[in-house]
This record gives C-alpha cells, sequence and structure tokens, in this order.
C-alpha cells in the first residue's frame, strides 16, 4: 500500500516537472489560440476541439476530423468572441488537418510560423487553449524529425499529451510556431506528434477541388482557389456540381477577389439570364455593362457577350418583355469584336448567328472567313459548304470542292474522325448525280468507321448503287440492311422494289409479302406486290391488294387496277 502512494506521488511530482508556466511571449500568443465547435445539419454539436490562427486575416488550423461531415462550425477566442467559420480552403484526411477563413472584426492576433524547421532536441512548448491571463503548458523536446516533402516535416516530441491538447500549437523558443499536435492513438503513449506548420499553410483548393472526398464530406462551403486561372476552372467545374444558390454564393466570391476579371461578370450574368425572367433581366444587363468596363481586350468581351446572347437566343422560344437578347443584339456585338480583332472565332460566330437567322449567304461568307485564318480546319470548310448548299442556285460542284478542301485535312486510310466528312461529301455527290464517285466515298466511310455501320447506312448505299448500275453490290447491301432490323417493313419494301427493277419476281413477291406482314398498311408495299403477282400470271390476288392499296389511298394502285381489270 504504502508502495502505491509512493509512486502515486512520483507520478505526480513527474507531471508536475511538465507542467509549467509559460514564456513571456506567451501572452500574446494565447490570444491566437481558439476552441472549435462544428454543428451537424440539424444545428447539433457535432465535435469540440482546439485550432489556431496562423494569419490576421482569420485564416486558422485544427483538425480535419472535427469537420467531418460539418454544416456549420464557429470558433471561440480566448477573450470569449464567438466567430463563424466562413470558408474551407483546404483539408487533408491523412495528416487531419483543415485550413478555414473565419469572421473578423479587425486584424485577428495570430502566431507567426516558424521560418525553419524545427531540429532534434530543440525544446518546444505546447500552448493550450485558454480564458485566463495566466497560462500553463507543457514544455518537452523533438526527438525525431521526418520530411514529408515540399518543405514540410511531421515531428515526434518527447511529452506526453492527452486529448485536450489535440490541435494545439507547437512552439519554439521564440514563440513561433512550427507544428500542430497530432491525435495519438495510444492514450499511455509518453510521445507526442506534431504536424509541422508548413504543411497545414499549404493547404489550398484548386481546379479540381470539386470532386475531392476530404473536402466533399465538409458540408461548409469551399473557398476559391488563390490562382486566378484556377479559380476560373473551378468555377466551371462547381456551375454543374452545386444548387444555383450556392454557385451564386461563388461567383459572388470570385468577383469580389478579382474584380477586374470579366469572366465573373459574364458567368453572373449567365446565371441571371438562365432564369428566364424579368424579374432579373436588370442584373444582367448590369452584369454585361460590367463586363465590356472591365474587360482589357474589349473584343474579347463583345465576343463573350454575343456568344451569350446567342446561345440563349436559339435555346428559348419564349424571352422575357424587358429582354433585348436577340440574334440581332448577338450579331452587332460580334461585329463590334470583328470591328476590334479580326479573329476566326469572332467570324466563326458571326456565321453560326447568321445562320440561325437563315441568312445562309452571309453565314458562308463569314464562314469563308474563318478559313482564311490560322482557325481552318475541316469543320469550316463544311460550314461553307453546308452554308452554300441552303443558298438558291449555287453550284453543286462548287459546294463539293468545299467537302474536297475538307477532306484534305485528313490523310489516307481515314480514320474515324473523317467518316462524316465523306459521308457527306457522298450525299452531296448523289444529289449531283455523280452516283460513282458517291459509292467510292460511301465505301471510304465504311472503312473510315471499320465497319460500324447502320442498317441505314447500307440501304443509302444501295440507292447510289442502284443509280449507276452496280446491282449485285445493291441486292448485297439491301440485304445487310434487312438481315441488321427485319422488322423494318420500309427496308423489305426497298429490297422488293430492286428485284422488281431487276426482273427478279419470285424475290420481290417474297421481299413485299414480308412487307406486308410487318406493316398491314403500308400502300406501297400492297401496290408493288400486287403488280408482281399480276405478271406472275396470278391476276387475283394481284388486283386484291391493288385493291387494298387502293383503299390506303394509293393513287397509283387506282390506275394499275384500271389497266389489268380488263
Amino acid at each position: 500500500m504504502r508502495k502505491t502512494i509512493f509512486i502515486t506521488i512520483c507520478a505526480m511530482g513527474i507531471s508536475g516537472l511538465w507542467a509549467q508556466e509559460l514564456p513571456k511571449w506567451s501572452k500574446k500568443a494565447r490570444k491566437a489560440v481558439f476552441s472549435v465547435i462544428t454543428y451537424n445539419a440539424d444545428n447539433k454539436i457535432l465535435n469540440t476541439g482546439n485550432g489556431f490562427y496562423i494569419d490576421s486575416e482569420g485564416i486558422g488550423v485544427s483538425d480535419y476530423s472535427l469537420f467531418k461531415g460539418a454544416h456549420k462550425a464557429v470558433v471561440v477566442t480566448s477573450d470569449g468572441k464567438e466567430l463563424p467559420v466562413t470558408l474551407i480552403l483546404g483539408a487533408n484526411d491523412m495528416y487531419d488537418v483543415v485550413r478555414f477563413k473565419t469572421e473578423t472584426p479587425k486584424k485577428q492576433e495570430s502566431l507567426i510560423p516558424a521560418t525553419t524547421q524545427g531540429k532534434e532536441n530543440e525544446k518546444v512548448y505546447i500552448m493550450p487553449y485558454s480564458t485566463q491571463n495566466s497560462i500553463n503548458g507543457i514544455s518537452g523536446t523533438i526527438q525525431n524529425v521526418d520530411s514529408i516533402g515540399n518543405n514540410s516535416f511531421y515531428y515526434t516530441l518527447s511529452m506526453s499529451t492527452g486529448a485536450k491538447d489535440v490541435s494545439c500549437p507547437v512552439m519554439n523558443e521564440n514563440g513561433e510556431v512550427i507544428g500542430m499536435i497530432q491525435r495519438n492513438s495510444d492514450s499511455e503513449d509518453q510521445k507526442s506528434y506534431a504536424l509541422g506548420i508548413n504543411f497545414a499553410k499549404s493547404l489550398s483548393i484548386n481546379a479540381l477541388s470539386g470532386s475531392d472526398a476530404t473536402l466533399k464530406s465538409i458540408k461548409i462551403k469551399k473557398g476559391l482557389p488563390e490562382d486566378e486561372s484556377q479559380a476560373l476552372v473551378f468555377l466551371y467545374m462547381m456551375s454543374s456540381q452545386l444548387e444555383p444558390e450556392e454557385y451564386l454564393s461563388i461567383l459572388n466570391d470570385f468577383i469580389n477577389m478579382y474584380p477586374n476579371n470579366m469572366e465573373g461578370y459574364l458567368r453572373r450574368a449567365t446565371y441571371y439570364m438562365d432564369k428566364n425572367s424579368d424579374e432579373f433581366v436588370s442584373k444582367v444587363e448590369d452584369d454585361l455593362k460590367k463586363t465590356a468596363e472591365v474587360a482589357e481586350n474589349k473584343a474579347e468581351a463583345h465576343y463573350g457577350i454575343a456568344k451569350l446572347i446567342y446561345n440563349y437566343s436559339i435555346s428559348n422560344a419564349k424571352k422575357p418583355e424587358k429582354a433585348n437578347w436577340t440574334l440581332e443584339r448577338a450579331l452587332d456585338e460580334t461585329n463590334q469584336a470583328i470591328s476590334v480583332s479580326a479573329e476566326g472565332l469572332y467570324y466563326q460566330l458571326q456565321g453560326d448567328i447568321y445562320f440561325a437567322m437563315k441568312d445562309y449567304k452571309s453565314a458562308a461568307t463569314a464562314y469563308e472567313n474563318v478559313c482564311k485564318t490560322p482557325l481552318a480546319s475541316a469543320s469550316a470548310f463544311y460550314a461553307v459548304a453546308k452554308a452554300k448548299e441552303l443558298v438558291e442556285g449555287t453550284d453543286k460542284k462548287e459546294i463539293i470542292a468545299l467537302m474536297d478542301s475538307a477532306m484534305a485535312y485528313y490523310n489516307t486510310p481515314y480514320g474515324k474522325d473523317a467518316a462524316p466528312y465523306l459521308f457527306e461529301r457522298a450525299r452531296m455527290k448523289s444529289e449531283a448525280k455523280m452516283y460513282r464517285d458517291a459509292v467510292l466515298d460511301y465505301n471510304a466511310f465504311y472503312d473510315a468507321m471499320l465497319g460500324q455501320v447502320s442498317a441505314e447506312f447500307y440501304v443509302i448505299r444501295q440507292q447510289a448503287e442502284m443509280q449507276c448500275r452496280m446491282y449485285q453490290q445493291a441486292i448485297n447491301d439491301i440485304n445487310k440492311a434487312v438481315e441488321l432490323e427485319p422488322s423494318n417493313s420500309g427496308y423489305w419494301v426497298e429490297k422488293g422494289s430492286i428485284h422488281i427493277r431487276l426482273s427478279q419476281t419470285d424475290e420481290a413477291i417474297a421481299a413485299l409479302e414480308k412487307a406486308v406482314s410487318l406493316d398491314p398498311k403500308n400502300a406501297d408495299a400492297y401496290r408493288m406486290l400486287g403488280y408482281c403477282q399480276i405478271k406472275s400470271k396470278d391476276k387475283k390476288k394481284g388486283l386484291e391488294n391493288l385493291n387494298k392499296a387502293k383503299e390506303l389511298g394509293d393513287t397509283v394502285a387506282e390506275d394499275l387496277i384500271k389497266k389489268y381489270a380488263k
């Protein structure tokens, strides 16, 4: 019994050696240490713990475990002030650390991060959270220093700490913070562990943080990346991941951080324009005006506004009465951009606007201007061809020549990227009655697609083959079409038509009987079947089917009945 008492007294004596009054700098430093309270979605306390400020603007650090699942958090300073956490600025679950910003009514007392790493055997102090003027802390030495990359370190300390010390700062003799106490899984461990302050300071939001599971587990609003270009990418990523009100809040933050970046105003105008309501028209116009005002590149501003209005105009049939978001206005903005800088991208939009306005001649001219810039491409030449195709009286050979220019951007053997242009050129050649050339393009399309084509393709190629008397190829293609889509009555009618043209009556009858079995209301199928049956000397059945075609509204069948009913 006496032995037990002696051991207890000794332990108390040893513990007392570690707990001591901190150096003079602690009176000021303690003001930077705070208590943290996090809340769940029901506004009930989730966790409590510690943290400290590392920046006079209210930037603090604590352990991530406190914040996981939190919808709200506040810090309580040493003088009892309760300040809400406004932004999460970075988090790491492996090292259990989070960086955040709180509301601050004035310059916040903060700890000065050490400029050099702690060294082995260096004396250090733990600064606990306290609301008292007199503050006792724990001191010890650094036992081991491990590098964790990027000038960041992990410390093993020769001192024992408890749960109440987690996320308290580790200070050196000069009163600088070198690290943050980590949670110890072994409560009996006489050593403690601290994450170097540089690691905590380096936590940040980047362009891809929206998909970071650690950050997503914290339901408190996230800050923007501190790099302006990354912040723009972050805005784009968040536009599809956040609720509208949350996204608007981030847009407002971006504008506050970067008031001279036109993208913020343009994207906020997009947000308000998507509401498609008179209520937001003035907000849209204010942001569009600001876009033009702050932009260093005025042409780019006019282009951005034009593109926004163009996209809105072609997507919304019903527009707010007060809104002047028309194709004509989009065109005016585009023309202003071109007057400043004749960029291919601006001409492309000009062409798209004219095309939407059905002014195909002007659209073709705009697309031709694109082809004179570094933006010239297969798609640009195709756009010219497509626009000119819709201009009455355009020579079809001119259109095909434009498609030749589009195909010049690809090398043989053609791949899938060239396939759409091959198919369109084949179609245009067919319409120009250049059937053999069309078949060659359809063949090239088939090869570019590695044979992965639809039943419809075989029907289309077959039609060109029939025009240039490539009969066997045509039969092969229609047979492939009905093999791929055996329930398509139209394809069986097409097959019957081919066999009729080639005087293959039995094959035609078989195909047409299949067609009417699939679609009993197909007048064409009944007419052609009736015709074939009469040619095969089965006049009774033939006339029956011609009458069915007539009943279904086929006027040609009526003429055939008059001819063969005698």
